[in-house]
């Protein structure tokens, strides 16, 4: 049987992925959270892990060097790419893909500065709104943007919302509900069918109990 290679998200997803994973049968051999390494044989003999970051694993499945991806549907979103499939909700790692600005101020009328680093999202999000915006991309801190008034709002993933308010930021409108994504790689689909197959039916019914 041919090896299955699997991408996974570091953080909070790779975290609420294992556990699914387990429960399919499928386990790293080595604690991955006290590892440098990449890649990870595990109890499946026929089954390894690749540990990349969130906005690689489109990527990896999309050229197929993975087979199966687990991917926030915000990177998705992000990513755009049609070349691969969407098959399963896992269900994890749920947060919103929201707009925030500063508390009590409104936003301005006309072409207005937005921060993110999902610039492609932002894009279509603004231009089915008919706003007109100048995109800033950035990597991290995006609530400082408008307190030092280097935007007027930021498009960034939500969760409980206290670092908005801790840096004096409210949540505006929603542009997606975002939960973690298992993709798989069209070929990979057609050449290994059974495999993929029998391990999305064991992450669906692993779902099914622990969430």
């Amino acid at each position: 049987m041919s090896q299955l290679t699997i991408a996974l998200t570091k953080g909070r997803i790779l975290e609420e992925t294992l556990p699914l994973l387990a429960a399919a049968g499928i386990e790293p051999l080595e604690d991955i959270a006290k590892s440098r390494k990449l890649t990870f044989a595990t109890s499946s003999p026929e089954v390894r892990l690749l540990i990349l970051r969130g906005s690689d694993v489109p990527t990896y499945v999309e050229f197929g060097a993975a087979d199966v991806g687990i991917s926030g549907k915000d990177t998705l979103l992000e990513h755009g790419s049609t070349s691969f499939y969407e098959l399963l909700d896992l269900k994890i790692a749920r947060c919103n893909l929201m707009t925030a600005g500063l508390v009590g101020v409104p936003t301005k009328p006309g072409r207005i500065r937005v921060a993110t680093k999902y610039v492609n999202i932002a894009k279509r999000y603004y231009a089915s709104q008919g706003r007109q915006v100048d995109l800033i991309k950035l990597y991290g801190a995006m609530e400082l943007a408008p307190v030092l008034h280097l935007a007027d709002e930021i498009v960034d993933i939500v969760d409980t919302g206290n670092t908005l308010r801790a840096n004096g930021l409210e949540p505006r409108e929603t542009i997606a509900s975002v939960s973690s994504r298992l993709i798989v790689n069209k070929a990979s689909m057609k050449l290994k069918h059974h495999q993929i197959e029998a391990l999305i039916d064991a992450v669906e019914a692993a779902v099914g109990e622990l969430l």
